[in-house]
């Protein structure tokens, strides 16, 4: 079992940059594939970046790419994504999630294990 909880999230004027960060506790950090997926209200739950054990895989979606970074410190047991250059659009409920599959970088729901309660990002305009 994973525990998995977000914050950082917050109210951003368009334009500005947030940090999420996800910690993690139970089993061991390093033997999960960790993602961050993201739900408008109205919206199905969407991919936004993804990385694998070691940090050496990324993916992002390419609504964020060249704008977000996702990054993991399996000392701290953290994972982070660095928001920037903020869009309106950008606002929805931000969740972590962790996957059994650790040597790739999943991007669909299904593949995940365990989810965070979410955290909040409202962008204005």
């Amino acid at each position: 079992q994973v525990q998995l909880v977000e914050s950082g999230g917050g109210l951003v004027q368009a334009g500005g940059s947030l940090r999420l960060s996800c910690a993690a506790s139970g089993r061991t950090f390093s033997g999960y594939a960790m993602g961050w997926f993201r739900q408008a209200p109205g919206k199905e739950r969407e991919f936004v970046a993804a990385i694998s054990w070691s940090g050496g895989s990324t993916k992002y979606a390419d609504s964020v790419k060249g704008r977000f970074t996702i990054s993991r410190d399996n000392a701290k047991n953290t994972v982070n994504l660095q928001m920037n250059s903020l869009k309106p659009e950008d606002t929805a409920n931000y969740y972590c999630a962790a996957s059994k599959i650790s040597f790739t970088t999943p991007v669909r729901s299904g593949e995940y294990d365990y989810w965070g309660q979410g955290t909040q990002v409202t962008v204005s305009s």
